[in-house]
């Protein structure tokens, strides 16, 4: 059989027109690390982060600046609408990007992501009012089309023995560009009132404190965009149904149906594919958490220290989130393709979840701590909570595009893109009204003022990892 096999393969393996087709020949003559298609990936992921959370530093400032805020104590509460509208037009959209993805290809859509993000950023960095400013991060979602169609990508385009670190390498892009941009925002926001010198208050960076994030972050898009016209596709285009079609793909079917006429994962509907849906989740809840914790953590950071915050100026929180991306990216580069390699993927996640939980019952006390040791401690807690969280999430990841063949990984990503994003979508809404409402229980017995939040985010946390157990999480055979 197996040199039936070999010799029909060595005739029809490959169609030449087909970019799929190309991709694989590639592959399999490349020797060496894939240095070029990591760039790729890394790049293009990193793109589509930094809009997400690059508006956290300066959303405080922002709503207090719309003057729709009765009260400090309601600053919170509206930012969390405006947080949310990106996720809630991503969750809306995610499964039809997906099933495009699957029928006309990676390329296309990827180059749609990273023009709307361009476009879109830009308007809400010009936003006029409280409603313009959700209008504009509605839309900004809505064609945020670009993590699910990568993680499809980035598993097609390396070949198998580095398939860890190519969804390492979109969850570390992701993690880092949701912790840069944050750190742009912050250092980049009211550039008339921080940098007098270079821009006036008569200047469109005067008029639109918020702009000059927004506008970096859209130039680098535009960047990515003219690169994104050199990338290769990876979307098979021929069909492999005919009776003398003896591909790679229908041989290694029928070779599987002999050894295994039990196991039907690549014909049965997503939406009943439990390997896929269980780790679909389990990936919702922690990045329910993920997000909730980015909006609480600069709420915090900038409230009052009267209200058990830090005080901390947009500068501040930027210089803390920055130092915690440069933390996570050596981490994802050099550490975790080898603990995935060791533990596997299942077990990363649940230790990093864990190890998460005593982490975040320090915070409330970190806002007791003044002058070196605040930012000794307050840095050191940052990167180690950001890695264990980008950690848990990448296993996840790893275990979805393992539970679905090429021609569905579009659409699997999609749905997870949909149901992450409907999460999302409830993280900075819920989150920025719990923090609304532990500012006004500081003399509480039990849990005052930040303990209740940062307790909140442990229930999430538990709840993940306990998801990650069987019966529950399973793995495609």
């Amino acid at each position: 059989m197996s040199e039936y096999k070999d010799a029909l393969l060595g005739k029809t393996k490959y169609h030449d027109e087909c970019p799929g087709c190309k991709v694989e020949q590639m592959k399999e003559r490349r020797r060496g690390f894939p240095f070029r298609e990591l760039v790729f990936v890394w790049i293009i992921v990193l793109s589509t982060s930094l809009p997400i959370s690059s508006l956290y530093p300066f959303l405080y400032y922002m709503i207090d600046d719309f003057g729709i805020a009765k009260t400090e104590k309601d600053i919170g509460f509206y930012a969390g609408f405006v947080g949310s509208a990106f996720m809630l037009g991503r969750g809306m959209t995610s499964v039809f990007w997906g099933i495009v993805a699957d029928r006309y290809g990676r390329k296309p859509i990827i180059l749609l992501g990273t023009i709307s993000i361009a476009i879109l950023n830009t308007l809400f960095g010009l936003s006029l009012n409280f409603w313009m400013a959700v209008a504009t991060r509605f839309f900004l979602g809505a064609f945020n089309c670009l993590l699910g169609t990568m993680k499809a990508y980035a598993t097609e385009i390396f070949r198998d023995e580095y398939q860890a670190m190519a969804m390492s390498a979109v969850s570390t892009a992701w993690g880092i560009g949701l912790i840069i941009g944050p750190a742009l925002g912050g250092f980049l926001a009211q550039p008339a009132d921080k940098y007098p010198n270079i821009f006036s208050k008569e200047s469109i960076f005067g008029r639109f404190p918020y702009a000059l994030p927004c506008f970096t972050i859209s130039a680098f898009a535009l960047l990515v965009t003219v690169w994104c016209c050199f990338i290769p596709e990876t979307l098979h285009n021929h069909k492999q149904d005919t009776a003398y079609d003896y591909s790679y793909e229908a041989l290694e079917a029928s070779e599987n149906t002999v050894k295994d006429e039990g196991n039907k994962d690549s014909n049965v509907s997503l939406l009943k594919n439990w390997p896929l849906m269980s780790s679909i989740i389990v990936y919702c809840v922690l990045c329910l958490h993920d997000t909730a914790y980015s909006e609480i953590f600069a709420l915090w950071a900038n409230s009052p220290r009267k209200y058990g915050g830090l005080s901390f100026s947009t500068n501040d929180v930027g210089a803390v989130l920055a130092i915690s991306g440069i933390g996570l990216f050596f981490f994802q580069v050099t550490i975790y393709p080898f603990a995935e390699r060791l533990l596997g993927p299942i077990l990363v996640t649940r230790f990093s979840g864990v190890l998460m939980i005593p982490l975040q019952t320090c915070y409330p006390f970190i806002a007791t701590l003044t002058g070196l040791s605040l930012s000794l401690v307050l840095n050191c807690a940052s990167i180690l909570l950001n890695v264990l969280s980008v950690s848990a999430i990448t296993g996840l990841l790893i275990l979805q595009n393992k539970a679905v063949d090429q021609r569905q990984r579009g659409a699997a990503n999609g749905i997870a893109m949909t149901a992450m994003s409907l999460f999302k979508a409830m993280g900075p809404a819920a989150a920025g009204a719990l923090f609304s409402w532990s500012e006004r229980r500081l003399d509480a017995a039990f849990l005052p003022g930040a303990h209740t939040v940062f307790f909140v985010l442990n229930v999430i946390v538990v709840v993940g990892v306990a998801l990650t157990f069987r019966p529950f999480l399973t793995t495609r055979r």
